[in-house]
C-alpha cells in the first residue's frame, strides 16, 4: 500500500479571496502527516486558532500526489537530468 503524506501549511495572505502569502519566507509550516485524517485534525486546529485573522489560511497539500509509483523516479526526484 502507497503512503499518502499531506504537508498542511499556512500564513498571511495578501488578500483574504485570494491565495497567494504576502511573504513566503514566513509560511508556517505545520508539519507532514501519514494520512488524511491527521492533516485534516492539524488544520483544522491552526484554522481555528487563526479564526480572528481574516488573512491567515492554512491549506493541506496532498504530497502523495506529486509522486508518480509506476515511474523509477518521480519528476521531482531528477529535477536538471
Amino acid at each position: 500500500m502507497a503512503q499518502r503524506l499531506h504537508l498542511v501549511f499556512g500564513g498571511e495572505l495578501v488578500d483574504p479571496s485570494k491565495n497567494v502569502f504576502k511573504d513566503p519566507r514566513n509560511i508556517h509550516i505545520v508539519g507532514i502527516f501519514p494520512n488524511y485524517q491527521e492533516a485534516y485534525n492539524a488544520w483544522k486546529a491552526e484554522a481555528q486558532r487563526t479564526v480572528d485573522d481574516a488573512h491567515t489560511r492554512y491549506f493541506i497539500a496532498h504530497l502523495h500526489r506529486l509522486r508518480d509509483e509506476e515511474r523509477e523516479a518521480g519528476p521531482t526526484e531528477e529535477l536538471g537530468d
